[in-house]
């Protein structure tokens, strides 16, 4: 996912903006976020492996490799 052009990348384990070189060597652990302006989601979780976005059960049991967007 991160190897795909768009906006920031954050780190799946700490949900922190991270280099875009950290995010190429480590795209199972971050999160490309589309660019332009995030709607309103409510705390959605994604997964950082796939990019899309996962229930709040699973992104709970899963903190390691998902991110919660606020």
């Amino acid at each position: 996912m991160a190897g795909k052009s768009g906006g920031p990348t954050r780190s799946s384990s700490t949900g922190r903006y991270v280099p875009p070189g950290q995010g190429k060597s480590n795209p199972s652990g971050t999160v490309r976020e589309a660019p332009g302006k995030s709607g309103s989601t409510g705390g959605a979780y994604r997964s950082s492996s796939t990019g899309r976005f996962v229930t709040e059960k699973y992104g709970k049991q899963h903190p390691g490799t998902t991110t919660r967007e606020k």
